[in-house]
């Protein structure tokens, strides 16, 4: 009852006058009609058919007002859409008119209507119309605004785009009466817009012409007419941080409300945002698909591409996903963030050790899963570099045992997750890595009367992930500095998370077995330019408020990292962002399973040495940077002619 009050409270308070308003200059206009057709001198016979002809005008006006909601726009934001809806129900209503003069159903209407009348009603119904809603636009953004503002001076704002979306921005910016924002320029590097006006405000085009407005203006602030950053975007925002302004994007058109939104919403961009490449267009139908109706198991699902990995796949229905990692705090926030974010139930966290090999057969045959996205791993490269046990343990072992049981138990699909720090290692992480990538392709190559496909996704660095140095960065800027970056020659490729993981999905679901699906990560990024942008997007000045120090080179980190190894070529996919590396250099299963036994024998023996010196002899490009294992390439260890086969 409660609900019903308010619904007609919103209908009398707010849509009703509009209606009414809207009915009352209809009634106006046709009176008036008739009053100029015939030259302010009306016959009774006229006046005495008015009535009958003014019910049926209501009537057929008001039929059209509801069908085409011309009182349902906010009309302070009255616009082209208002327009169109009125000019319809117009249309529709003199229609209904016209026809019901000429069937004849109301008589009296012969004395008081015809097409010139006709005409000019609705010619003045339109116009007053019209102008009953411009004229409250024209004093909502001109005239209100003065009186509640307070007498602080207006903050100039320049807008980036000169789109349907930079006009909505400068409409909402400039009807906000609890603040006080005007809008002094667009920018649009588009030559044919300069020195044009898009709502009354000039349009310019280049980096000249804006540094004379901001000077000009005394400029601080500027909005971006975009949720997504690419291209010409961000080089706007880099250059407005370089200029020290403020730099804000509009939200996300799905928080609009109304086709506009409020400006409280407008968000300050992040880094990411300047690092963002075009967007993605994946087969989001294949990719269902092949999710759909599967039970599908994620490992490491508790970190930073298994978190994101589980978010995508319960929007895409499977039968039961099964979240597995062995941190419990972060695997329980995450199975309570799947239930109450994305609604999925058919989930089952697993408190588990991929490593542990009778836990993960209980998981397997308990659970049985189609497909396995295989994300657990150790990814510190510093950290790794003092473990190499660990490293072996739980980066090549673990996966050996996830594939060995993803084979026993059927699984359709087993996608591991991969870095580009297995190209050409110079570290026990990166050297890791590719003995689990080499041991997955023996493995395939080696399995027979089996429907298991397994798929190697490799790609670098992931903004905003656990092992980033995004974190670090934000950490340092907020204490005041130092930002600490080991070289001013080191660069990475980057993507963020969600990107990462939709590239993932979409290689899961195409090519052969056996094959490593290398990304396209755009072009690398100098880690001490990221920091600077960093330190802009917080207010300061790199080097002047917030020092970047360089610290030198950590154990076994290089500083160019890269996506093939030298026996690798690539071909292309149907995705324009996911290509196949081709390894010229194929691993026997019995040779690699030879290695998996020596590094077991070490383990026992918690020998890091002989753990590396193993690595070192199954990956001939494998050689240490700035690492005790150094040692171990001055031995100038030969592979066995045995161990390795040309492809």
């Amino acid at each position: 009852m409660e609900n019903v009050k308010k619904l007609l409270n919103r209908a009398f308070m707010h849509q009703m006058p509009i209606a009414s308003i809207d009915l009352f200059l209809s009634v106006f206009a046709f009176v008036a009609a008739v009053a100029l057709r015939f030259n302010m001198e009306v016959r009774s016979d006229i006046v005495e058919a008015i009535p009958a002809t003014l019910l049926v005008i209501v009537i057929a006006r008001g039929i059209a007002f509801y069908y085409f909601k011309t009182y349902s726009g906010i009309i302070r934001y009255a616009g082209v859409h208002d327009v169109m809806r009125i000019f319809s129900a117009l249309v529709v209503s003199d229609a209904i008119i016209v026809m019901v003069y000429y069937a004849s159903i109301v008589p009296q209407m012969s004395h008081a209507y015809s097409f010139s009348i006709a005409v000019i009603c609705a010619i003045l119904t339109l116009v007053l119309m019209l102008a009953y809603r411009f004229g409250l636009v024209i004093f909502y953004r001109y005239v209100k605004p003065e009186q509640q503002v307070s007498q602080q001076r207006k903050v100039n704002v320049v807008i980036c785009g000169a789109s349907n979306w930079a006009l909505a921005t400068k409409r909402t910016m400039e009807n906000d009466a609890l603040f006080n924002y005007r809008i002094v320029a667009f920018f649009d590097e588009d030559p044919t817009t300069t020195y044009k006006l898009l709502d009354g405000i000039r349009v310019i085009s280049n980096h000249e012409q804006l540094d004379q407005i901001i000077q000009k203006y005394g400029v601080h602030k500027v909005v971006i007419a975009q949720n997504t950053l690419t291209g010409k975007y961000q080089a706007f925002a880099d250059y407005c941080l370089q200029m020290g302004l403020e730099v804000l994007k509009i939200p996300p058109v799905h928080l609009w409300s109304g086709g506009s939104f409020q400006v409280k919403q407008l968000q300050q961009i992040n880094i990411e945002d300047l690092l963002e490449r075009d967007p993605i267009v994946l087969n989001s139908r294949h990719i269902m698909q092949f999710v759909k109706g599967r039970k599908v198991l994620v490992t490491g699902a508790a970190g930073s591409i298994g978190r994101e990995l589980v978010r995508q796949i319960a929007h895409l229905n499977p039968v039961q996903l099964i979240i597995l990692d062995k941190a419990e705090s972060p695997l329980h926030e995450l199975h309570l963030a799947i239930q109450e974010e994305v609604f999925f139930d058919d989930v089952v966290p697993v408190l588990a050790n991929i490593a542990s090999l009778p836990r993960m057969e209980e998981v397997f045959m308990q659970y049985k899963p189609d497909i396995v996205y295989h994300a657990a791993a150790y990814k510190h490269v510093p950290m790794l570099e003092a473990h190499p046990c660990e490293a072996v343990k739980n980066n090549i072992i673990g996966t050996k045992i996830v594939a060995d049981l993803a084979v026993k138990y059927q699984a359709e699909r087993f996608v591991m997750v991969s870095t580009d720090k297995a190209v050409n290692p110079t570290n026990v992480m990166g050297a890791s890595k590719r003995m689990a990538e080499i041991y997955v392709q023996a493995l395939n190559r080696s399995i027979m009367n089996t429907n298991t496909q397994f798929i190697i996704t490799r790609f670098g660095n992931v903004l905003g992930s656990d092992g980033s140095v995004i974190p670090r960065f934000k950490k340092q800027i907020e204490a005041g500095g130092p930002v600490t970056v080991t070289s001013p020659k080191i660069t990475r490729y980057f993507m963020t998370i969600p990107e990462a993981c939709q590239l993932i999905l979409e290689a899961s679901t195409m090519g052969a077995a056996g094959q490593i699906f290398i990304f396209d990560m755009g072009k690398p990024v100098k880690i001490v330019d990221l920091a600077k942008k960093m330190i802009r997007l917080a207010g300061y000045e790199p080097d002047k408020d917030i020092a970047i120090h360089f610290t030198g080179l950590r154990p076994g980190e290089k500083l160019i990292e890269e996506l093939l190894t030298d026996s690798e070529g690539l071909t292309r996919t149907y995705h324009p962002k996911i290509m196949i590396g081709q390894d010229k250099l194929s691993y026997t299963y019995n040779t690699v399973s030879a290695y998996m036994e020596a590094f077991r024998n070490a383990l026992e023996k918690r020998d890091s040495m002989e753990m590396v010196r193993i690595m070192k002899k199954a990956i001939p490009e494998y050689i240490s940077n700035n690492s005790v294992y150094q040692k171990l390439d001055k031995e100038k260890i030969l592979i066995p002619v045995n161990t390795v086969s040309h492809a």
